[in-house]
This record gives structure tokens, sequence and C-alpha cells, in this order.
């Protein structure tokens, strides 16, 4: 008994080393960076020269595309170059959001409590009693109650007391308010009694290599520092090595629906996949995902003018894009990034073309997929389907003969992403065939 138990652990040591080291992280020194040939990952240069001078159109500064931590493509346009120095603009709200967390853990702060345990009463000009049901949860949920669009001289993105008046009680609205997120920086900044360039130093950058700075409470770097953060929150909050973010509770209710008012909101992050959504500036419940396009269980960072920090875990993948706006002005998403996912999706040449088997001659369409997949059977008996997602487990099988010229599978209810289709005939010959679902 005690053998088993020894190699029980010894099993499940192996697994984690393996499970931690699937991710490759760049030294947090120096320029070096692994990368991967895209040919590995079947992107045609074609493709990668339309996605690049789409992204030119679109006034970009810098595009980078990690695959399992390595870069695939890293591109600048201009006069940009890997050291130049962008904003983030509101994607530097999911920093903080991070930072908040470290807070937390760290035993500073508790984001259940009120604001006014950290920053004293009075931070607003809300009355008292209201401005006491404010807990510094609401601030990072963007449903404050405060009022989003004050009064002139003052604008949204305002902090001063005068400008934080009352709207509504905390928790009963949702609106996009940055004047009232940033007094979360306020918090940590007073909870801890260091700077808050020093606290991101020495809880995130001195980790990872990321070497931005905090400027009227909006973070700038270089587009390789906006790819270190994605590489960081892919990895949920552990680098390499070092977990920065212990306090894996936080981690999902970050990255997870915050309120049940805007259900593609965590805290300061945007969250794709979601039933319904609601935008900056709007009191309106918008139906269907933020982003059609990109994968459901994406979630990302994004600011002003089309800064974006994309996170997508079931691919591994972190897309990184700074830039002047792409097309008007938009304080989040945009309808620039169901576009560039449009591109995204197509990089890999051998999944947007009906794929046939020349001995099994059987052909699956539409590819990519949406609601319907058909197969095509005309002269082969398929005895055995299944559908595999991209980390190889089985998400559809089915074992029934099938004698009919023409199969029809549900792809309505399958998530965003890349899939493997797998025949086997009567004669117990197979056929694999690549898939997209949209």
């Amino acid at each position: 008994m005690k053998k088993i138990i020894i190699l029980f652990f010894v099993i499940s040591i192996f697994s984690f080393s393996v499970k931690a080291q699937s991710l490759y992280f760049p030294p947090t020194t120096g320029t070096l960076w692994d990368s991967i040939l895209p040919s590995n990952l079947n992107y045609c240069q074609a493709r990668i020269d339309s996605l690049y001078n789409y992204l030119q159109l679109k006034n970009t500064k810098s595009f980078i595309l990690l695959k399992d931590g390595k870069r695939v493509l890293e591109k600048y346009f201009g006069t940009y170059t890997k050291d130049s120095l962008w904003y983030w603009a509101s994607a530097s709200k999911s920093l903080a959001s991070f930072i908040t967390g470290v807070a937390q853990q760290k035993g500073y702060i508790n984001i259940n409590n009120q604001v006014s345990q950290y920053l004293g009463t009075g931070w607003t000009s809300a009355p008292l009693v209201k401005e006491n049901l404010i807990t510094v949860k609401h601030l990072i949920s963007m449903n404050s109650g405060l009022e989003d669009a004050p009064p002139l001289p003052c604008d949204n993105e305002d902090t001063a007391k005068a400008c934080l008046t009352y709207l509504v009680d905390a928790g009963t609205r949702w609106a996009y308010h940055t004047g009232a997120y940033r007094k979360v920086q306020d918090v940590v900044s007073s909870a801890v009694g260091q700077n808050y360039n020093v606290i991101t130093n020495n809880w995130i950058e001195s980790a990872t290599g990321m070497s931005g700075t905090w400027f009227q409470q909006v973070y700038y770097s270089k587009a390789r520092d906006m790819a270190r953060f994605g590489l960081l929150n892919l990895n949920k909050g552990i680098w390499n090595t070092d977990t920065i973010m212990k306090d894996t509770s936080y981690f999902r209710a970050m990255t997870n629906t915050s309120q049940n008012l805007n259900l593609a909101y965590g805290y300061l992050w945007w969250l794709n996949g979601k039933a319904s959504l609601m935008t900056p500036g709007f009191q309106f419940v918008f139906p269907g995902t933020l982003m059609s396009n990109a994968p459901s269980d994406m979630y990302c960072a994004l600011g002003k003018n089309d800064q974006k920090i994309y996170v997508v875990p079931s691919t591994k993948m972190v897309v990184v894009r700074q830039g002047n706006t792409a097309g008007g002005f938009n304080l989040a998403a945009s309808a620039f990034d169901n576009v560039l996912w449009d591109y995204i999706n197509k990089l890999d040449c051998s999944v947007n073309t009906v794929q046939e088997n020349i001995n099994l001659n059987y052909k699956l369409y539409p590819n990519p997929v949406n609601d319907v997949l058909r197969i095509e059977n005309p002269s082969q008996t398929i005895t055995e389907i299944r559908v595999l997602d991209i980390l190889g487990k089985v998400i559809y099988e089915n074992k029934e003969v099938h004698q009919t010229p023409n199969i029809s599978i549900d792809f309505s209810d399958v998530r965003k992403g890349i899939y493997v289709v797998e025949l086997v005939n009567n004669q117990n010959a197979s056929a694999r065939y690549k898939l997209m679902k949209l």
C-alpha cells in the first residue's frame, strides 16, 4: 500500500511538472524570446501578409501573436519599434485589477471592505450613508453607483471629489466609469504606503521583466511588456516558477462575470463568450457575445483607440495590438476586433478549405462550420465518428453504422475553436480532418 501511495505521489509531481513547463517564459532581462516558425502552425505567408496589410491600414503600431508563450508573429509599423513606448489606455485597468488581487493576498486590503476604510470618508460628494455602501469590489466591477456622466467641467475620467457624485446605490447599476475605477489605485497605494509605480515594479515588473510606467494613472510600455502581461495571465498569475497571484479564487473571479448586470465584465477584464453584454456609455444590455469571431473562452484587456491584449486559454495564445484608432472613437471593443480575429482565424491555411481524403473520398463542409457540419459519404460505410478539441479531448462520438450518403452533426453548442474530425469505415480505415468552428 505504501508503494502505491509513493508511486501516486511521484506521478502527481511529474504531472504537475509537465503542466508547469507547458508554457515558455522569456528571460526577465535582455531581448531573447524564443519563437515558433509560422509554417509550423500551418500559417501561410500570403495570409500573414494580408493580416499585416490590414493592420497597417488600420493605424497599427505593433502586433504580437504568442503561441505557448513563444513568438509566432511580431511586426512593427512605420517608425515604431520594439523599443518604443505607447499608452495602454483602459487596458491599464486590467493591470490594476491584477495588482489589486496581489494587494489582497498580501493582506493589505480586502475588496469586500468599504473604500472609505482606506481613503477616509468624504472621497466622493455622495451622502455619507451612500458613500459607505461602495466597496473596493464595486470599483473593480464598475458598479459603484456614482455618476459616470458628471456635469461639466467634470468628465468620466475625473477623480476629484466634486466629480464623484451619487446616482444610485452601489451594486445596482453597471457603468463604465474610469474616474471611479481610478480610486482603486489610490486604495492600494494608501494601504501599502508606497507609490503605485513602486508597487508595480516590486510586485509585477521585477518578476516578469516588464518595464513600463504609470503616468496620470495610465500605464505606458513597449509592446513586449503587454505580451508579458498577457502571458502572465494566460498562466493564471504564475510566471515560470514564480507564483505572483497566489490567490486563485481572486484570479477566477477576476476573469469571470463579476456581477449580474454586465455578464461580459469581470474585475476590470472584458470577457468573451457570454450571452449578453453592456458597452461603455450605454445603459442597454445587448444580446450576444463580445466578439463573435474570437474564441469564446477569451478574456481581454481593452483600451481606447484599440489597444488590445487578448488572452485565449484554449489555444494558449496571447495577441497584442498597439496603435491609433482603427476607426472611430471606441473605449473598449470595436468592429476592428471581429475583423482582426477573422484574419487571425484564417492564418491556418489547412483550415479554410474543404478537405478530402483521396482514398476514402469523404467531404466535410462547411469549413469553417457554424451550426451544422455535413459529411458526404458517397461510397464507404462509416462506423465511427469522433470530434476532438485542440487538447485531444473527445467532445462528440458516434459509433452507429452510417450508410446514408449524407450525415449531419449539430455544432450549434460547440465552442469556437479548432477541432479534428475522425472518421472510421467498415474496413477499419480512418481519416482525420481539421475543422474550425466560428
